[in-house]
């Protein structure tokens, strides 16, 4: 079944339940109805039986008649009737009460036309004991009272049925609409056209899957855009990977080559130092173009992180002292933790060329290494710098590959240090406090 009668089906059940407690309620009423006629009649019944010390005569039959809305006929020695006709009627097959609480509406007897509901009971005092007072209630008071019982339980039931169907029905038919509209918008971003979709009015489900669609079409929208992107800078990665291949290899020999010059010249060389130094960072900085999105084995061994940490500090002390950066390193004493030595020097000289290009010249940057927390045992390293932070327009975003604002950069540090973190089982974050860009590395990396 389509939707629309499948919010239809509950609503015609729930009709014909109330179609049925009507018709159960006007039965009900309806038999009510007869046992207060039938109250009344037996009233009247023990009136004359039990308390009544005046003889039955055929005026007093006729005065109880208008009393009761009955008519009466007296079957003894003579009949009496309150009106005439009645002395003509077959009285043979009229049922008979020998008690008054047993009376009840009898068969139905039809007098010049008049159908009556008649039944007798049996006197048993005064000069009237034997006979038989037949009593007829008119067939048509009778229907009229079952009818003023019976037809407001009908009514109202037939109406509200009808309302609540129609009703229905004409919410089916707007759902139906609204969700045709859905679908269709769904087949056009089927065949590829991710406009989105005006919202339906009303604050409900439907509003909110239409704004989950529109959100769904401009996701897939930018996801095109961004495949076609990558078709397009595919081949140029494919070169810029063989050239970043060929680079490294030449910087390695070069570092070769100048240590080899080092240790064959007599006495210390600031110069060759500062030249090792630049070329250890520019090796460090291709190979993290190289190992950006592969699957990195680590091998981990003991190790003590405030060493490493100071290691990359003096690394990079030369570029600070030339930009006039304050570079803030306080070791806290041995850190002992299992890692990967390699990938933790390449996470924390990412880090830290991060901070300081973001400082800028005259700018701070702090190191701190904060002592294992003894809930978790997580060691916490924050890397601090006091620049501008992230533009807006990348901040929800930053650490992606390739994402960044600076004329010079490739957007790579903060990739692969997220890489790094990850692969150790920890997290990177970041945040702004009090003017500072906090990059805080989390971990359970303790021995």
């Amino acid at each position: 079944m389509s939707l629309r009668y499948q919010l239809l089906l509950p609503v015609l059940l729930i009709l014909i339940g109330v179609l049925g407690i009507g018709l159960g309620s006007a039965y009900s009423a309806a038999r009510l109805a007869t046992r207060q006629i039938e109250t009344r009649l037996r009233s009247v019944a023990r009136f004359i039986v039990e308390d009544s010390w005046f003889p039955l005569r055929e005026n007093v039959l006729r005065r109880l008649s208008p009393l009761s809305g009955a008519e009466y006929l007296l079957e003894g020695p003579a009949r009496l009737a309150s009106r005439e006709p009645l002395l003509e009627v077959n009285i043979q097959p009229l049922p008979i009460a020998e008690q008054w609480h047993e009376l009840a509406l009898g068969a139905p007897v039809q007098v010049e036309g008049v159908r009556y509901l008649a039944s007798g009971i049996r006197l048993n005092r005064g000069e009237a004991a034997g006979q038989v007072l037949y009593i007829f209630y008119p067939e048509s008071l009778w229907r009229d009272a079952l009818w003023e019982a019976a037809w407001p339980s009908l009514l109202l039931g037939s109406l509200l049925g009808l309302a609540a169907l129609a009703l229905a029905w004409w919410q089916a038919r707007y759902l139906s609409r609204r969700i045709a509209a859905l679908e269709q918008a769904t087949r056009a971003i089927a065949s590829g056209d991710f406009t989105p979709m005006p919202l339906p009015p009303g604050n409900d489900e439907l509003r909110e899957l239409a704004h989950s669609v529109n959100d769904m079409a401009g996701q897939l929208a930018r996801l095109q855009e961004a495949i076609r992107r990558t078709e397009r800078l595919h081949l140029l990665g494919q070169l810029a990977g063989g050239l970043a291949h060929q680079l490294r290899n030449s910087l390695t020999g070069a570092r070769l080559a100048v240590q080899l010059h080092r240790s064959e010249t007599p006495g210390d060389s600031p110069a060759l130092e500062v030249a090792l130094r630049e070329l250890t960072l520019l090796e460090t900085q291709v190979r993290r173009f190289l190992d950006l999105g592969k699957t990195q084995q680590t091998h981990r061994q003991p190790c003590d992180l405030t060493e490493r940490i100071t290691q990359a500090v003096e690394l990079l002390r030369p570029r600070c002292l030339h930009a006039k950066i304050q570079l803030d390193w306080q070791p806290p004493g041995p850190c002992l933790a299992v890692l990967d030595p390699g990938q933790w020097d390449q996470l924390l000289v990412n880090l830290l060329t991060n901070a300081i290009e973001a400082a800028g010249p005259h700018g701070q940057v702090r190191v701190t290494l904060h002592p294992p927390l003894p809930s978790t045992g997580a060691i916490v390293l924050e890397v601090a710098d006091n620049g501008p932070g992230p533009a807006e327009a990348i901040a929800s975003r930053l650490g992606e590959p390739f994402l960044t604002t600076k004329p010079e950069g490739v957007g790579l540090g903060l990739a692969v240090a997220r890489q790094i973190v990850e692969a150790h089982g920890g997290q990177l974050t970041w945040q702004r406090q009090a003017g500072w860009t906090i990059f805080r590395v989390q971990g359970e990396i303790q021995p």
